[in-house]
Protein backbone atom coordinates (compact mmCIF):
# COMPACT_ATOMS: atom_id res chain seq x y z
CA UNK A 1 0.00 0.00 0.00
CA UNK A 2 1.66 3.40 -1.38
CA UNK A 3 2.19 5.97 1.86
CA UNK A 4 0.12 8.80 2.16
CA UNK A 5 2.09 12.49 1.55
CA UNK A 6 2.04 14.66 5.05
CA UNK A 7 0.50 17.98 2.63
CA UNK A 8 -1.90 15.39 1.29
CA UNK A 9 -3.57 13.33 4.35
CA UNK A 10 -7.17 13.67 4.42
CA UNK A 11 -8.70 13.22 7.80
CA UNK A 12 -9.07 9.69 9.90
CA UNK A 13 -12.39 10.61 11.75
CA UNK A 14 -12.77 8.09 14.78
CA UNK A 15 -16.33 7.27 16.31
CA UNK A 16 -16.32 6.12 19.94
CA UNK A 17 -19.52 5.07 20.48
CA UNK A 18 -19.92 4.54 24.10
CA UNK A 19 -17.13 4.46 26.51
CA UNK A 20 -16.87 3.36 29.57
CA UNK A 21 -19.01 5.16 31.85
CA UNK A 22 -21.85 6.01 30.20
CA UNK A 23 -25.38 4.02 30.59
CA UNK A 24 -29.15 4.65 28.75
CA UNK A 25 -29.62 7.01 31.58
CA UNK A 26 -26.77 9.28 29.96
CA UNK A 27 -28.46 8.46 26.08
CA UNK A 28 -31.12 6.43 25.28
CA UNK A 29 -29.53 5.28 22.62
CA UNK A 30 -26.11 4.78 23.34
CA UNK A 31 -24.92 0.81 22.07
CA UNK A 32 -23.78 -0.99 24.79
CA UNK A 33 -24.56 -4.66 22.98
CA UNK A 34 -22.34 -6.17 20.09
CA UNK A 35 -25.28 -5.67 17.52
CA UNK A 36 -26.21 -2.05 18.78
CA UNK A 37 -22.45 -0.88 17.88
CA UNK A 38 -22.08 -2.60 14.94
CA UNK A 39 -25.00 -1.13 13.38
CA UNK A 40 -23.79 2.40 15.08
CA UNK A 41 -20.71 2.14 13.34
CA UNK A 42 -22.44 1.23 10.20
CA UNK A 43 -24.41 4.95 10.14
CA UNK A 44 -21.45 6.30 11.33
CA UNK A 45 -19.09 4.69 8.30
CA UNK A 46 -21.88 5.93 6.29
CA UNK A 47 -20.94 9.70 6.96
CA UNK A 48 -17.32 9.53 7.03
CA UNK A 49 -16.26 7.31 10.03
CA UNK A 50 -13.03 5.27 8.73
CA UNK A 51 -12.42 4.17 12.38
CA UNK A 52 -14.31 2.55 15.42
CA UNK A 53 -12.79 3.37 18.97
CA UNK A 54 -14.58 0.14 20.81
CA UNK A 55 -15.38 -0.54 24.35
CA UNK A 56 -17.42 -3.83 25.88
CA UNK A 57 -19.81 -4.17 28.53
CA UNK A 58 -21.15 -7.08 30.24
CA UNK A 59 -24.43 -8.02 30.78
CA UNK A 60 -25.56 -5.30 33.26
CA UNK A 61 -23.52 -2.78 30.96
CA UNK A 62 -20.74 -2.52 33.09
CA UNK A 63 -17.33 -2.29 31.14
CA UNK A 64 -15.15 -5.44 30.60
CA UNK A 65 -11.82 -6.32 29.07
CA UNK A 66 -12.87 -9.43 27.93
CA UNK A 67 -11.47 -11.16 24.61
CA UNK A 68 -14.78 -12.80 23.98
CA UNK A 69 -16.82 -9.72 24.22
CA UNK A 70 -14.52 -8.17 22.17
CA UNK A 71 -14.72 -10.64 19.30
CA UNK A 72 -18.55 -10.72 19.51
CA UNK A 73 -18.32 -7.02 18.76
CA UNK A 74 -15.27 -7.02 16.19
CA UNK A 75 -17.61 -9.50 14.11
CA UNK A 76 -20.57 -7.50 14.52
CA UNK A 77 -18.73 -4.00 12.95
CA UNK A 78 -17.05 -6.60 10.59
CA UNK A 79 -20.72 -7.26 9.34
CA UNK A 80 -22.44 -3.90 9.92
CA UNK A 81 -20.04 -1.60 8.71
CA UNK A 82 -17.59 -3.51 6.19
CA UNK A 83 -14.88 -6.10 6.64
CA UNK A 84 -12.54 -3.13 6.22
CA UNK A 85 -13.32 -0.44 8.93
CA UNK A 86 -10.69 -0.16 11.59
CA UNK A 87 -11.14 -1.48 14.55
CA UNK A 88 -9.49 -0.19 17.75
CA UNK A 89 -9.55 -1.80 21.15
CA UNK A 90 -9.19 -0.32 24.12
CA UNK A 91 -7.71 -0.86 27.53
CA UNK A 92 -9.11 1.66 29.30
CA UNK A 93 -8.36 0.51 33.14
CA UNK A 94 -11.08 2.87 34.81
CA UNK A 95 -9.63 2.09 38.31
CA UNK A 96 -10.67 -1.67 37.96
CA UNK A 97 -7.86 -3.44 35.95
CA UNK A 98 -4.10 -3.38 36.47
CA UNK A 99 -1.79 -3.20 33.64
CA UNK A 100 -1.58 -6.94 33.79
CA UNK A 101 -4.92 -7.37 32.93
CA UNK A 102 -4.68 -4.65 30.12
CA UNK A 103 -2.05 -6.40 28.24
CA UNK A 104 -3.44 -9.61 28.87
CA UNK A 105 -6.36 -8.51 26.93
CA UNK A 106 -4.30 -7.09 23.88
CA UNK A 107 -2.87 -10.64 23.54
CA UNK A 108 -6.18 -12.31 23.77
CA UNK A 109 -7.53 -10.42 21.16
CA UNK A 110 -4.44 -9.79 18.76
CA UNK A 111 -6.67 -6.97 17.38
CA UNK A 112 -5.48 -4.70 14.49
CA UNK A 113 -5.19 -1.54 16.60
CA UNK A 114 -5.31 -0.76 20.54
CA UNK A 115 -5.18 2.30 22.45
CA UNK A 116 -3.65 2.65 25.93
CA UNK A 117 -3.73 5.63 28.30
CA UNK A 118 0.07 6.00 29.60
CA UNK A 119 -0.52 6.98 33.03
CA UNK A 120 -2.60 3.78 33.43
CA UNK A 121 -0.49 1.13 31.94
CA UNK A 122 2.38 2.63 33.25
CA UNK A 123 2.13 4.23 36.12
CA UNK A 124 5.64 3.84 37.53
CA UNK A 125 8.84 3.53 36.93
CA UNK A 126 9.09 -0.47 38.41
CA UNK A 127 6.63 -1.59 35.24
CA UNK A 128 9.04 -0.64 32.42
CA UNK A 129 10.77 -3.42 31.90
CA UNK A 130 6.95 -5.87 31.45
CA UNK A 131 5.55 -2.84 29.36
CA UNK A 132 8.39 -2.38 27.19
CA UNK A 133 8.49 -6.02 26.17
CA UNK A 134 4.52 -6.29 25.61
CA UNK A 135 4.94 -2.80 23.22
CA UNK A 136 8.02 -4.13 21.33
CA UNK A 137 6.09 -7.45 20.77
CA UNK A 138 3.14 -6.12 19.72
CA UNK A 139 4.79 -2.84 17.31
CA UNK A 140 6.71 -6.24 15.95
CA UNK A 141 3.34 -8.14 15.42
CA UNK A 142 2.63 -4.99 13.05
CA UNK A 143 -0.34 -3.45 15.82
CA UNK A 144 -1.58 -0.05 15.69
CA UNK A 145 -0.64 1.31 18.81
CA UNK A 146 -2.30 4.34 19.82
CA UNK A 147 -1.27 6.24 22.93
CA UNK A 148 -3.05 8.51 25.12
CA UNK A 149 -2.43 11.81 26.75
CA UNK A 150 -4.14 14.05 28.60
CA UNK A 151 -1.51 16.96 29.35
CA UNK A 152 1.72 18.20 28.55
CA UNK A 153 2.94 16.52 31.30
CA UNK A 154 1.74 13.00 29.96
CA UNK A 155 3.18 14.30 26.37
CA UNK A 156 6.73 15.14 28.13
CA UNK A 157 6.94 11.93 29.73
CA UNK A 158 5.67 10.22 26.58
CA UNK A 159 8.35 11.64 24.37
CA UNK A 160 11.50 10.74 27.05
CA UNK A 161 10.08 7.20 26.91
CA UNK A 162 10.14 7.28 23.49
CA UNK A 163 13.79 8.38 24.08
CA UNK A 164 14.68 5.63 26.41
CA UNK A 165 13.84 2.94 24.12
CA UNK A 166 10.79 2.04 26.00
CA UNK A 167 8.01 2.93 24.24
CA UNK A 168 8.29 2.18 20.43
CA UNK A 169 6.97 4.38 17.95
CA UNK A 170 6.51 1.67 14.85
CA UNK A 171 3.25 2.02 13.71
CA UNK A 172 2.03 4.61 16.55
CA UNK A 173 -0.15 7.33 16.83
CA UNK A 174 -1.56 9.83 19.50
CA UNK A 175 -3.91 11.03 21.02
CA UNK A 176 -4.69 14.10 22.64
CA UNK A 177 -7.40 14.62 25.10
CA UNK A 178 -8.89 17.80 25.93
CA UNK A 179 -10.99 18.60 29.13
CA UNK A 180 -10.79 15.56 30.93
CA UNK A 181 -9.55 16.87 34.15
CA UNK A 182 -11.76 20.52 33.90
CA UNK A 183 -14.44 21.27 35.89
CA UNK A 184 -17.24 20.02 34.45
CA UNK A 185 -15.12 18.60 31.71
CA UNK A 186 -15.29 20.94 29.39
CA UNK A 187 -12.75 21.71 26.29
CA UNK A 188 -11.86 24.67 24.00
CA UNK A 189 -10.06 24.49 20.21
CA UNK A 190 -7.39 26.79 22.47
CA UNK A 191 -6.72 23.54 24.53
CA UNK A 192 -5.06 22.01 22.22
CA UNK A 193 -2.28 24.90 21.69
CA UNK A 194 -0.21 23.68 24.04
CA UNK A 195 0.51 19.99 22.76
CA UNK A 196 1.31 21.49 19.53
CA UNK A 197 3.30 24.05 20.92
CA UNK A 198 5.95 21.17 22.89
CA UNK A 199 5.43 17.92 20.65
CA UNK A 200 8.31 16.28 19.02
CA UNK A 201 7.53 13.27 18.23
CA UNK A 202 6.76 13.74 14.79
CA UNK A 203 3.95 10.73 14.96
CA UNK A 204 0.18 11.21 13.38
CA UNK A 205 -1.87 12.62 16.37
CA UNK A 206 -5.58 13.36 17.06
CA UNK A 207 -7.83 15.10 19.32
CA UNK A 208 -11.00 13.73 21.36
CA UNK A 209 -12.55 16.20 23.90
CA UNK A 210 -14.93 16.04 26.42
CA UNK A 211 -18.03 18.18 26.08
CA UNK A 212 -20.21 20.35 23.51
CA UNK A 213 -17.59 21.76 22.20
CA UNK A 214 -16.25 18.75 20.97
CA UNK A 215 -16.62 19.33 17.12
CA UNK A 216 -15.47 23.06 17.39
CA UNK A 217 -12.04 20.87 18.86
CA UNK A 218 -12.24 17.99 16.17
CA UNK A 219 -12.41 21.13 13.38
CA UNK A 220 -9.29 22.98 14.87
CA UNK A 221 -7.23 19.68 14.50
CA UNK A 222 -8.24 18.75 11.54
CA UNK A 223 -7.47 22.56 10.08
CA UNK A 224 -4.42 22.20 11.47
CA UNK A 225 -3.57 18.42 10.26
CA UNK A 226 -4.68 16.49 12.60
CA UNK A 227 -6.93 13.96 13.36
CA UNK A 228 -10.35 13.36 15.07
CA UNK A 229 -12.43 11.18 17.45
CA UNK A 230 -15.81 11.76 18.42
CA UNK A 231 -18.68 10.45 19.61
CA UNK A 232 -20.91 9.78 22.77
CA UNK A 233 -18.00 8.36 24.59
CA UNK A 234 -17.08 12.00 25.60
CA UNK A 235 -20.02 13.83 24.51
CA UNK A 236 -23.46 13.77 23.61
CA UNK A 237 -24.58 17.15 22.39
CA UNK A 238 -24.15 18.50 18.77
CA UNK A 239 -22.64 22.18 18.34
CA UNK A 240 -25.53 24.15 19.16
CA UNK A 241 -25.77 22.78 22.55
CA UNK A 242 -28.78 20.10 21.42
CA UNK A 243 -29.07 16.52 22.08
CA UNK A 244 -27.36 14.69 19.36
CA UNK A 245 -29.84 11.51 18.20
CA UNK A 246 -26.65 8.99 17.42
CA UNK A 247 -22.87 8.94 17.34
CA UNK A 248 -23.25 9.58 13.41
CA UNK A 249 -24.80 12.99 13.96
CA UNK A 250 -21.39 13.82 15.77
CA UNK A 251 -19.35 12.49 12.71
CA UNK A 252 -21.18 14.34 10.75
CA UNK A 253 -20.44 17.64 12.17
CA UNK A 254 -16.94 17.02 12.02
CA UNK A 255 -17.07 15.93 8.44
CA UNK A 256 -19.16 18.57 6.74
CA UNK A 257 -17.32 21.21 8.66
CA UNK A 258 -13.89 19.83 7.14
CA UNK A 259 -15.07 19.19 3.54
CA UNK A 260 -16.52 22.70 3.65
CA UNK A 261 -12.47 24.57 3.93
CA UNK A 262 -11.28 21.71 1.57
CA UNK A 263 -10.17 18.06 3.92
CA UNK A 264 -11.50 15.41 2.48
CA UNK A 265 -12.39 12.00 5.06
CA UNK A 266 -10.06 8.96 5.02
CA UNK A 267 -11.05 5.45 4.26
CA UNK A 268 -10.37 2.71 6.00
CA UNK A 269 -7.03 1.86 3.89
CA UNK A 270 -6.34 5.24 3.96
CA UNK A 271 -6.17 5.87 7.75
CA UNK A 272 -3.87 2.19 8.30
CA UNK A 273 -1.34 4.23 5.74
CA UNK A 274 -1.53 7.01 7.75
CA UNK A 275 -1.03 5.17 11.10
CA UNK A 276 1.90 3.39 9.54
CA UNK A 277 3.92 6.39 8.80
CA UNK A 278 5.01 6.03 12.49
Amino acid sequence: MDKIAPETSPLIVMVAPNGARRTRRDHPTIPLTADEIGREAARCRDVGAAMIHLHVRDADGGHVLDADAYAQAIAAVKREAGADMLIQITTEAIGIYAPGAQMAVVGDVAPEAFSLALREILPNEALEVPVAHFLAGEAARETLIQYILYDVGDLARFEGLVARGVVPTKNASVLYVLGRYTPGQVSAPADLLPFLATASHGLPWAVCAFGRREAACAVAAAALDGHARVGFENNTALPDGSPAPDNAALVSAVTDASRAFGRRTASPDEARAIFRRG
